[in-house]
């Protein structure tokens, strides 16, 4: 158990004839931070983010004869604001007693395993805290934002005397006070309830068989929970620029959506019409906020629309190149490092039918119920997904539940086969999205309604 704070600041500066980006981001200290010296110390940063940035300009102008394809930075413009933003909550992290939360934890990891002998490993995990942005610009801008976050980890691991391991760890959480393990969150459980039940379900699972994988594809009813995955990794993460211009190909790869100027899917069809999906940190979820580290107003991203594609999410300076509008999707884990292109509440969108409808009308199927493990190709355009249960469908009902299965396609031809989207659409918390280098871990939101496509099972492999 721990009680912290951290404070820090990074400065971004944009000088030079071929302008560039200079940045120096740094934590600072309790001493560094008093008002007294904060002046001085910011004032050093910005001369060095600014003697980074001129450097950054002239290797630039000294390299134009022999790439021809360097240019100036250039920022799209933006409404400069003004504004305060507070933090929204029941019950105030700051006020919530360390002993408080020790003791909820070992209270639920002890009754986690005493529920059964064959519970092997159990693990809780509890946290809240208000996080504070201030953004201030050259330009005007002066914005002050601070939020609220609360979040539980459940980690639990079930096996049978001479069998195989099952495990499962999942995170209730939201941007709000404390009031959030005890059920004010996506799930509607209070922590406790919500441990007892994953860990019900993983023993549930060591009873079961294990799922075999097909040659063919099959008709698959996904859950909004394996569609958070899902959208996070064939849709997220390829419509954010910076990796649309690769920007991010030796360490992360490409994506399927934008290969060159003259050779991507904008405006062309890529999934089903039923099928729309749109990035919108004005929602309630982990990946809300109101301004992105460049103080650019959020706003709703409609990434596809109908089955076409629409746009990317963007930072002023990739919106400029692209001649997009920025939409305001840059941000930092924290002030030291610089800003990149992160997916927000990043969703499929609802659609018409009630899941038990879609599942009605599977005569030979199967229902995949909440993600676990991804693995995708470089450029996102095929996935392997695995999930913590599935369900054979026969005649629209649910029989035999297996174990250690899930599902592989071609991203398009998933997207594209989709024949029924739910109206039961979720946004769930994702606490630990990485991108970056060096490495940053961003909280984003995921989700989705019932889907209805076709892919390749995959089975379990000893």
């Amino acid at each position: 158990m721990g009680e912290d704070f951290s404070i820090s600041c990074g400065i971004r500066v944009l000088a030079g004839e071929m302008s560039a980006w200079g940045f120096y981001g740094q934590p600072m200290g309790e001493v560094e931070s008093s008002p007294k010296t904060f002046n001085k110390i910011v004032t050093l940063r910005i001369n060095k983010a600014y003697t980074r940035a001129m450097v950054n300009a002239n290797k630039k102008t000294e390299f134009k004869p022999i790439a021809s394809s360097l240019t100036g930075v250039n920022l799209a413009k933006i409404d400069v604001c003004r504004d305060t933003i507070g933090a929204v909550f029941d019950e105030d992290p700051r006020k919530v007693p360390l002993k408080e939360i020790l003791a909820l934890s070992t209270k639920i990891s002890g009754e986690m395993r005493g529920i059964s002998e064959d519970v092997q490993y159990a693990a809780i995990d509890a946290q809240t805290g208000i996080r504070r942005e201030l953004f201030c610009s050259t330009e005007g801008a002066c914005i002050d934002q601070s939020y609220a976050l609360t979040q539980g980890m459940v980690s639990v691991v079930a096996q049978k005397t001479g069998g195989v391991p099952e495990g499962c760890y999942d995170y209730p959480g939201d941007l709000r006070g404390w009031e959030v393990v005890k059920g004010k969150n996506v799930y509607r459980q209070a922590l406790p309830d919500f441990a007892f039940m994953r860990t019900q379900e993983t023993l549930e699972l060591t009873e079961s068989e294990f799922l075999s994988a097909t040659n063919d594809p099959v008709v698959v009813v996904t859950n909004p929970h394996f569609n958070a995955l899902l959208v996070h990794e064939i849709v997220g993460h390829p419509t954010e620029s910076d990796r649309a211009l690769k920007l991010e190909t030796a360490y992360a790869g490409r994506s399927w959506l934008f290969r060159d100027f003259h050779d991507n899917e904008l405006e062309k069809q890529i999934a089903s019409p039923l099928l729309s999906a749109y990035s919108d940190p004005t929602i309630h979820g982990y990946g809300h906020y109101k301004y992105d580290a460049e103080g650019t107003p959020a706003k709703r991203v409609n990434l596809i629309e109908n089955g076409t594609l629409r746009g990317f999410m963007n930072g002023r300076e990739y919106a400029a190149i692209l001649d997009h509008i920025p939409n305001g999707s840059m941000r930092a884990t924290e002030s030291v490092y610089a800003p990149l292109v992160r997916m927000t509440n990043t969703v499929f969108a609802n659609g018409n039918k009630s899941p038990a409808e879609i599942i009605a009308e599977v005569k030979d199927g199967y229902f995949i119920v909440n993600h676990r493990t991804p693995s995708i190709s470089e450029s996102r355009e095929n996935f392997r997904i695995s999930a913590q249960k599935v369900y054979k469908i026969e005649n629209g009902k649910l029989t035999k539940l297996y174990r250690q299965g899930g599902i592989t396609a071609d991203s398009k031809d998933f997207l594209m086969n989709i024949d029924a989207v739910g109206n039961d659409c979720v946004v769930f918390p994702i606490p630990n999205c990485g991108k970056g280098q060096p490495m940053q871990v961003m909280r984003v939101g995921n989700g989705g309604p019932t889907l209805r496509s076709k892919a390749r099972l995959m089975g379990h492999q000893i």
